[in-house]
């Protein structure tokens, strides 16, 4: 019979245990009904999985399931900016300034880490729906679907506690450790992404920019912005202390949380900009594909007369593409991990003009661009 996971103290002793491997390493029985189960969470899992918007839709409608989940609209949310971000590499700008096998390289490497997050996470939370169903705890399956022993020590505890926070911060601290060895540090991903040029300029044009789009209640076009830069993308201290920003940002404060929600319903998400500010960006080109490129963007609005930016829908800037199974293993070593869930963090949410200058910095950086090659071909 599992450890009863009454207080966080509790939490912190089973992993202590854990740690020193003091647990059985066998696997629990299995029954018939258990293995079917297994099967179909596999399955739904699979077909949810088939690219950023399927993924994206599936984490909100668990969240609308099942609120108690932060995470699920914390993951909704970034998975929306990964969306962005994959659909700008075939957009009015970066397609300027990016080679195409750097634009495929970097949507891969997007591509991959959210498969990734979704295949891990994805189950947990059905194990968490079909425990509520059957009206007990199922988090004996989570070693059966490769879930770190970590998380299913969080399951357990929330069970018992409806720690909604813990659980969070915790399914933070685990999926950025679950990337880490897996995309962070995989050798092929330093070797054609991380590690490049493009890559290095990718992130000095501050194309890391997490944005929550949210409604004040007025009906208008331009959803209102709230987010934060991501740095260091690379170090797994500060993605965990990112994923916890962003958390507070997104659960601390009720109007932000209320307008997120109220823009997310009102707004299904295809991976193209136009979903926040159509006045801005739109899914056609309007602008003739042979022209020079000359400035549009002055504090996120369009210049007089110039032509929206080109943000293509998901489905029309690239295909499903395949992945290979993930590498089995369980990243959970030190206990010390769980210092993370109480770490103090602070973020004024302040976003707006940081977008705005990243817009303009690319401008100039295609308008730059531009210039050389002309001079070249003189």
């Amino acid at each position: 019979m599992p450890f009863l996971l009454d207080s966080f103290s509790d939490v912190k002793k089973e992993l202590k245990k854990k740690m020193k491997k003091e647990s059985s390493g066998l696997l629990p029985f299995l029954s018939e009904n258990d293995k079917q189960c297994i099967h179909l969470i596999r399955e739904q899992t699979r077909q949810l999985n088939q690219n950023n918007v399927t993924r994206t839709q599936a984490y909100f409608q668990f969240y609308l399931q099942h609120p108690e989940i932060h995470w699920a609209l914390l993951g909704h949310m970034v998975s929306r900016n990964v969306g962005w971000n994959m659909t700008d590499l075939k957009g009015e700008l970066l397609t300027k300034l990016l080679p195409e096998k750097d634009q495929k390289a970097i949507f891969f490497f997007l591509e991959r880490g959210s498969w990734l997050i979704f295949q891990d996470v994805f189950p947990q939370f059905l194990v968490y729906d079909l425990s509520l169903r059957r009206g007990r705890d199922m988090f004996h399956l989570l070693p059966f679907l490769h879930t770190s022993t970590f998380m299913e020590t969080m399951w357990r505890y929330f069970w018992r506690s409806g720690d909604s926070y813990t659980l969070a911060i915790g399914t933070v601290i685990n999926e950025q450790s679950y990337l880490e060895k897996r995309l962070i540090q995989n050798t092929h991903f330093q070797n054609t992404v991380t590690g490049t040029v493009s890559f290095k300029m990718y992130d000095f044009l501050r194309l890391n920019n997490i944005l929550f789009p949210y409604c004040l209640g007025e009906k208008r076009e331009k959803a209102s912005l709230t987010g934060a830069t991501s740095r260091y993308f690379t170090s797994l201290h500060e993605r965990i202390l990112f994923g916890k920003e962003l958390y507070s940002l997104l659960f601390q404060r009720e109007r932000i949380l209320e307008g997120v929600l109220k823009w997310t319903l009102e707004h299904p998400h295809t991976g193209s900009r136009k979903d926040y500010w159509p006045d801005l960006f739109n899914d056609v080109k309007e602008s003739s594909p042979r022209s020079i490129y000359k400035r549009r963007v002055k504090n996120c609005e369009l210049r007089k007369g110039a032509e929206r930016l080109y943000s293509p829908p998901l489905k029309y800037a690239w295909p499903n593409i395949p992945h290979e199974d993930a590498t089995s293993g369980d990243w959970y070593e030190d206990w010390h991990v769980l210092d993370y869930i109480h770490k103090e963090v602070s973020l004024d949410g302040e976003i707006l003009s940081n977008y705005c200058k990243t817009l303009e910095t690319i401008e100039l950086a295609v308008m730059a661009k531009e210039a050389i090659l002309f001079r070249e071909e003189e």
